[in-house]
């Protein structure tokens, strides 16, 4: 069934569990579209804040070791979502926002998406689904995949959402290469970052991205396998995208003896997260030119919204 989220922290644990839930009431109004196919270079040298030459400051929320339960993370972003645009409006938005976690197994639809590239029959889903916001298909969320759900004012970067898209895949890119020597693209026409033979064969999605922008604040995000295991991915057509398939970090390591990956395909599973999760905040502070501050997380956090 799809279904709509409920707010509960204690609901918070390193080991999947499913709850139910109401289903989700598919009338509620949206904003604007915001799934984007078209692809424009990315430019290292674009992502700059505009605030006179100082990096803006971004709380980082990090929680990269934690299974969230995905109505938990919808519901807090809209929380900050609400409070951002409070803030615009007495122009006291100082401060970005990033959280990092990793999901129970939930599949998630865009506002648009189709329901013919589930697999299944919604009346007997394996995992919840819920249908979102966010531009984009159906993906699948689930352990040792991290996810980051930047919060971002547009307005301190580029009101530009070809940009921010090549922006947020430039992230992962500089990650896979940087740190396990894996050369990943984009593909031409598609959004997200694929690893192949060539840039434009690639035929494995390592990372997917769907987002969601209302008055220049944008947030969803990304989300990247690392350990993650693809089997529940052959249950949708992830991103409706027939003819290509899903990788994983940890998959590519293990097929693959990369130079400077050497022998990472041996490291436990916690640790080539923690590995992937250091690199991808590094990288997503370099691209974006802002500087993470450790935010504390406590419930009040969760009870907004």
């Amino acid at each position: 069934m799809i279904v709509v989220p409920t707010l509960s922290l204690a609901s918070i644990q390193g080991f999947p569990t499913r709850k139910d839930s109401e289903r989700l009431n598919k009338s509620r109004p949206y904003h604007v579209l915001l799934h984007c196919s078209r692809v424009s270079d990315f430019k290292a040298s674009e992502a700059t804040s505009i605030t006179c030459g100082q990096k803006r400051r971004c709380g980082c929320y990090d929680m990269h070791n934690v299974l969230v339960p995905y109505s938990v993370a919808w519901s807090w972003q809209k929380s900050i979502v609400k409070e951002r645009k409070t803030l615009v409006e007495i122009n006291q938005d100082l401060c970005d926002s990033l959280i990092v976690l990793q999901h129970h197994p939930v599949y998630t639809l865009g506002t648009g998406s189709s329901e013919d590239y589930l697999n299944f029959d919604l009346k007997d889903a394996p995992y919840d689904v819920y249908r979102t916001e966010r531009g984009g298909e159906v993906t699948y969320h689930g352990p040792g995949q991290l996810v980051m759900y930047p919060i971002l004012n547009l307005r301190y970067h580029e009101m530009d959402l070809h940009w921010y898209f090549r922006a947020l895949e430039e992230v992962v890119i500089r990650v896979l290469f940087s740190t396990f020597s894996i050369k990943a693209s984009r593909v031409e026409g598609m959004t997200g970052v694929w690893v192949g033979e060539s840039q434009i064969l690639g035929d494995q999605k390592l990372a997917a991205i769907g987002i969601r922008v209302s008055q220049w604040i944008a947030y969803h995000g990304l989300a990247l396998n690392v350990t993650t295991d693809l089997t529940p991915f052959q249950k949708i057509v992830p991103c409706g995208i027939h003819d290509r398939g899903v990788g994983s970090i940890k998959g590519l390591l293990r097929e693959h003896s990369l130079s400077k990956g050497a022998g990472m395909h041996h490291m436990e599973d916690s640790q080539l997260l923690d590995i992937t999760h250091k690199s991808l905040v590094k990288e997503f502070s370099e691209v974006f030119q802002v500087e993470l501050q450790q935010k504390a997380i406590s419930e009040l956090e969760f009870s907004k919204g």
